[in-house]
Parts: structure tokens; C-alpha cells; sequence
């Protein structure tokens, strides 16, 4: 049997080295961005022991340079994102774990800024030194979008916001004009009614029994003045969100016959009159949820200053909320909730209640600059174990 000399083998070992350089030079070439190897020197120098062709096209240096001057890739890096990269690079040699980071570089040769992700793996060396291998992409495009994304939100909820203050103040004129107006107007008929009705004394009884039933629907009218004017802003909110909130809870109660009870750890919560006005909205539009869909027989309201923020948290007994219903496209209410919440700066959470039914949980921040009230007593604020912070 013949044996294949040692200079055949050595040919088809290169034929083989050969083939799997030209892969991974056709992988390397159809790659978008920059694929590299980096190294961190036990020195604290740098060097880049191999650089795709995408160098020059991303980072504006050719890979000759970059060789030469490795310490020119953190140059290019904008100053305020330079810690951040610093920080990553030496976690990830430290802890081994994956390299992911992105931040903006100023590249020279177009005089412009670009956003770059980088992703690599550490690799320990055994002269203690630590080598990456990774790709670097443009992601600009992606992250103006995010930007851009970010800025519209940023809008909208300006002007959701405008638009509950404007609502508010629309409310408050259309509830005085009503209340002061046709309240006056009513008044003023009641009395002119009683003064015919008096005068009507042994009268026809049919007449007798007209001014009564247009005094009795005066009444009625009357009575549905106040009622529409407290729909449409609640006269105890100049005194307070407590005062407010304890007048719409018994409102609650009365009108659906679920018992609900309302505690508060302070009377001056400390909120400007549009963040008060904006929470008891909130609140009424949990109850309002509550009353069409908890089934519950027990809701609870509380209200709790602390040291930084204001707490609302009202919690029922009823069946919950699922997470699909979270997400429907029309669950208006909840999303309104949200958006006002977020409009004054805080948070909207919802989670299971212990033994069933769902917690609503609102944070606001609060100045706490503008007093210096002491803590409150130990079990007077409302716990946290159910308040997160949404994204």
C-alpha cells in the first residue's frame, strides 16, 4: 500500500487553509460594520490584532492606521461617552463577561457624529491580557428614530397634558356659570312660584296642583344643577384633594352600595392645584372602572403624603384584571389613567390584591423644598410592596 508523501499533506493542508480563509473572508466581506479582535495589555495598553475592511467606512480610519495608533478609536469617542466605554470595556475584562456598548464617535473624515454598537466576547490570554472578539455597527439611523420616537412622546404628553388643563379650566367655568346662572335663575322661579302659590291660597284645586308640580320640578331641577355642577368639578377640590376624595368615595358608596372606605395620613397633601385636580380624576376614573367591571363588594382609597412623593393606592376585592383586558385597544380608561399619571411626572402601576381583586397605585413626586413637615407616625403612610415604576 502506498503511502502519500509528507508534500502532498503539507499541499492539501494549505488547499484546506486556504478554503477557510477565503469563507471567512466572503463571511467577514458580506458582514455589515466592522468585525474586529481587541486587546487589553496586562500595561493598560491597547492594540487591535485584526480589523475587517469595514474599518475605513465606519470609523473614517483605514485599518493600517487604526493597527498603527489603536488608542485613535477612543480618541474618536465624544468625551461625555467616553467614561461609559471605559467602564464597560474594563467589567467586562474583569468579570469575562459579554461586551455590549453604545455610545457616539466623531468622525473626522465626514465631520459628523455617528452612533456605533459594539458587541464582543472576552477571550483571557495567558500572559493576563484580555482579547474581544466582535463587530461594530452604525446604528445612527436606528437611535435619531429613537430619538425622534422619544421627542413625539415627549410632545404628546405636553400636550395631553395642556389639554387636561384646558378641559379642567373649561369644567370649572361651564360648573360655575351653571351653578352661579341657572342656580340663580331657579332660585329666583322657586320664589316667584311660592309667592303665586300663596296667593293661589283656597284657589281652583287643578291650579293649586299646577304651581305644586312646577314648584316640586323646580326642585328636581334645582337638585340636578348641583349634581351636574359636582360632575363637572367638585366646589370641595378649592378645599383639597382630601376633602374632595372623601366626598367622592361616600358618593361611591352611596351610588353603587359597594363598601368603600377612604383614609388619609395628612389633610395638606402638599400638591399644586392641576396635580390634585389631575389625581382625583385618576381616582374617579378607578372607581368608575371598579364599579362597571370588579364585581367587588369592598374598595379601599388611600391616600398618603410622604417624604418625596404622594401615594394614591385604591385596592377592591373583585375579580381583577387580566392582562389581555390590559392591552385591549379600546381600554381607554386605563390608558388615560396612565397618561395622566405620567403627565404629572409619577407612575401607574396595577397589580393583584392579596385574596383577590386588582390594586391601582399611583406615585407622584412632590417638591419637598417648599416645607420641612416632619416624617409621618410609623403605620400612618401607605406601603409600597405592590408600587413599581413603568417604563
Amino acid at each position: 500500500m502506498a503511502m502519500e508523501s509528507p508534500h502532498h499533506d503539507s499541499q492539501a493542508l494549505a488547499a484546506e487553509l486556504e478554503q477557510v480563509r477565503a469563507r471567512f473572508a466572503a463571511i467577514v466581506s458580506n458582514t455589515p460594520g466592522l468585525v474586529y479582535q481587541f486587546a487589553l495589555h496586562t500595561d493598560g495598553q491597547v492594540s487591535f490584532p485584526y480589523l475587517s475592511e469595514g474599518c475605513q467606512a465606519l470609523l473614517g480610519l483605514t485599518a493600517a492606521e487604526l493597527h498603527a495608533h489603536p488608542q485613535r478609536f477612543e480618541a474618536l469617542i465624544l468625551p461625555e461617552d467616553r467614561p461609559s466605554y471605559l467602564e464597560a470595556m474594563h467589567t467586562s475584562a474583569r468579570q469575562l463577561w459579554s461586551w455590549n456598548w453604545e455610545g457616539r464617535i466623531w468622525v473626522d473624515a465626514w465631520k459628523d457624529v455617528k452612533w456605533i454598537n459594539l458587541r464582543s466576547t472576552p477571550h483571557p490570554l495567558a500572559d493576563g491580557a484580555v482579547r474581544w472578539d466582535g463587530i461594530m455597527t452604525n446604528i445612527t439611523d436606528s437611535k435619531l428614530e429613537q430619538q425622534e420616537v422619544h421627542h413625539s412622546r415627549a410632545r404628546l404628553a405636553e400636550l395631553t397634558a395642556h389639554t387636561d388643563r384646558v378641559k379642567e379650566q373649561e369644567r370649572t367655568r361651564i360648573a360655575r356659570e351653571i351653578h352661579d346662572e341657572l342656580g340663580g335663575n331657579l332660585t329666583a322661579i322657586k320664589m316667584a312660584v311660592a309667592m303665586l302659590a300663596a296667593r293661589l291660597d283656597g284657589a281652583e284645586p287643578a291650579l293649586r296642583e299646577k304651581t305644586d308640580y312646577v314648584d316640586a320640578l323646580v326642585d328636581r331641577t334645582i337638585e340636578a344643577v348641583h349634581r351636574i355642577s359636582l360632575d363637572l368639578r367638585p366646589a370641595l377640590l378649592d378645599l383639597g384633594l382630601v376633602a374632595a376624595l372623601e366626598w367622592q368615595v361616600k358618593e361611591f358608596d352611596k351610588q353603587t352600595g359597594i363598601a368603600t372606605s377612604f383614609s388619609a395620613n395628612q389633610r395638606d397633601i402638599g400638591l399644586d392645584n392641576d396635580q390634585a385636580t389631575a389625581l382625583f380624576r385618576i381616582a374617579q376614573e378607578a372607581l368608575t372602572n371598579i364599579a362597571k367591571h370588579a364585581n367587588a363588594s369592598k374598595v379601599t382609597v388611600k391616600l398618603a403624603r410622604l417624604r418625596q412623593h404622594v401615594s394614591l393606592k385604591i385596592s377592591d376585592n373583585g375579580g381583577g384584571i387580566r392582562q389581555a383586558d390590559r392591552a385591549k385597544p379600546a381600554s381607554f380608561g386605563l390608558r388615560g389613567m396612565a397618561e395622566r399619571a405620567r403627565a404629572l411626572g409619577g407612575t401607574l402601576t396595577l397589580s393583584p390584591a392579596s385574596g383577590g381583586g386588582t390594586v391601582v397605585a399611583i406615585k407622584i413626586k412632590r417638591d419637598s423644598s417648599q416645607d420641612s413637615l416632619p416624617a409621618p407616625p410609623p403605620g400612618a403612610t401607605i406601603a409600597e410592596d405592590n408600587i413599581s415604576t413603568m417604563k
